[in-house]
């Protein structure tokens, strides 16, 4: 009769005790109902002030508690069995090496080979289990406070861009794929205006820097500029906020919110603008007023920058030079500097600052596509990428960055808050972290299953002087986000 080998005695072992771990667990689940319900008796027979329907709440709430911890103790059971599996294979392996003729250097390597592939897979699978846990019960000593005070909900579809008016009434901007641009009160989270005049997607919003004029860019080839006159409502109680630190408990996904009722429609709707920049043969991405606002510079998927006169409406300068498709642009606060970046995995700067010459300036250090690229203080230009990394430039030195972000996620629309120098990054996996310019991570924006953003998060926008909200976010989820951050604490806790 033929003997058995190793590797199948202990195969048919691993079957033995996976089929009555599965028992095992069947019986768990069969009496869970039972195990709950007596401390559910117990506790309703106990005195309580609580109401009774928060008294049910709450016992619910414990049982899932207990049910999730219940599945963390499977899990981890379950993992232990794969590892006493794993090590009876190395045994078998070994012996198989013992069998054959090879040397002991050549069974030496073999054998560190098996362990080190063993050694990692237990690190990958003992990751993996026990992240939710500790991500779940994880303290944090951190001082820095992010408080979600607003949410801006209205649009019917993804909002790609968000920005704050520079001049008075302070008013937060919106530009979604709906078609649509609404501005906002911060305070109360009401629609103020609605513009309507693009027939595609609106890409980018950008405020006049002394008057009351907006900037739209489109899906329909076209820059719009249009003027608002808006009164701010009276500002109302505001609801307690959530506080919490760096690090906050993960949320399963959940619908967008509920915009069945058009917020919108009772605001009064611009449907015309003053002013129609043409030239685009593509999809126009963003535009942004140069410092003066006396020139606007738009960016598109036809690979160009153009710069308008905003007066006449006439195209002033085209800006080529990139190979594939314009992702963003933006322009300098103090300088007639502009940035443009593209899918080509660069971004390029433009110097207006002399008449006669405009000369270009190429940045290459990206893998990917640039995503956005913005000016900071001084003469430093911060780019985020679908590489998943951050990197902070030198306009004097373009050879390297002077410092790199590595973060475990595409970056969208970056933005910094130039008095502080903190750089709020959006995330395809719908995180808003914060950082400084040297790359120290200084907190990440809460998000559960009451807060935050519940898919991609576009874009974010500081207002360094709002009293209220100081970061705004936008998504792919239909709202905005207003938050107060605590930037003292923030930087004490660097």
């Amino acid at each position: 009769m033929p003997t058995e080998s190793g590797s199948c005695s202990t195969a048919r072992q691993a079957k033995q005790k996976r089929k009555s771990h599965s028992l095992s667990i069947r019986r768990t689940n069969s009496s869970e109902q039972e195990r709950t319900a007596l401390p559910r008796e117990m506790l309703e027979g106990q005195d309580s002030k609580l109401p009774s329907s928060v008294r049910s709440t709450l016992l619910e709430l414990f049982g899932q508690i207990e049910r999730e911890f219940e599945n963390l103790y499977i899990e981890n059971l379950e993992l232990r069995r794969e590892i006493e599996t794993l090590n009876e294979r190395l045994a078998a392996e070994g012996q198989a090496i013992d069998g054959a003729e090879l040397s002991k250097g050549q069974l030496k390597t073999k054998a560190s080979h098996s362990t080190s592939q063993l050694s990692q897979k237990l690190k990958t699978t003992y990751k993996a289990s026990t992240s939710k846990i500790v991500s779940s019960f994880k303290t944090t000593t951190s001082r820095a406070v992010c408080q979600l005070v607003k949410e801006y909900i209205g649009h019917r579809d993804g909002i790609w861009d968000v920005s704050v008016a520079r001049t008075q009434p302070v008013v937060l901007g919106t530009a979604s794929a709906d078609h649509t641009a609404l501005l906002w009160s911060i305070e109360t989270g009401r629609c103020l205006v609605k513009y309507s005049g693009h027939v595609g997607s609106v890409n980018s919003i950008k405020f006049h820097p002394s008057e009351q004029l907006a900037l739209t860019a489109s899906g329909d080839q076209t820059a719009h500029i249009w003027s608002y006159a808006v009164q701010l409502p009276t500002p109302q109680p505001i609801a307690d906020t959530i506080t919490c630190g760096e690090d906050e408990v993960e949320c399963s996904d959940k619908d967008e919110p509920d915009v069945d009722a058009d917020v919108s429609s009772d605001c009064p709707t611009i449907r015309v603008p003053l002013t129609s920049l043409k030239s685009h043969q593509g999809v126009v991405i963003a535009a942004d007023w140069l410092v003066g606002g006396k020139q606007a510079v738009t960016a598109s998927w036809d690979r160009t920058a153009n710069l308008f006169d905003v007066e006449t409406a006439e195209l002033v300068h085209s800006l080529t030079g990139h190979d594939q498709e314009l992702t963003h642009c933006c322009t300098h606060p103090t300088q007639r500097l502009v940035v443009t970046s593209s899918r080509d995995t660069t971004f390029r700067l433009w110097d207006f600052r002399d008449p006669s010459i405009h000369s270009v300036n190429v940045f290459q250090g990206h893998t990917d596509t640039v995503t956005s690229a913005v000016f900071t203080v001084g003469d430093n230009v911060v780019s985020g990428s679908d590489d998943r990394t951050v990197k902070v430039w030198d306009l004097r030195n373009m050879r390297s960055p002077i410092a790199t972000i590595r973060t475990d996620s595409a970056i969208n629309r970056i933005n910094v808050c130039v008095g502080q120098k903190i750089i709020a990054l959006p995330h395809d996996n719908r995180q808003v972290r914060l950082f400084d310019m040297s790359g120290v991570r200084l907190a990440r924006l809460p998000r559960s299953s009451r807060q935050g953003h519940r898919r991609m998060v576009c874009c974010s926008a500081w207002s360094e002087d709002h009293p209220m909200c100081n970061l705004f976010t936008c998504g792919f989820d239909r709202q905005a986000i207003g938050w107060n951050i605590n930037i003292p604490a923030l930087l004490q806790e660097k």
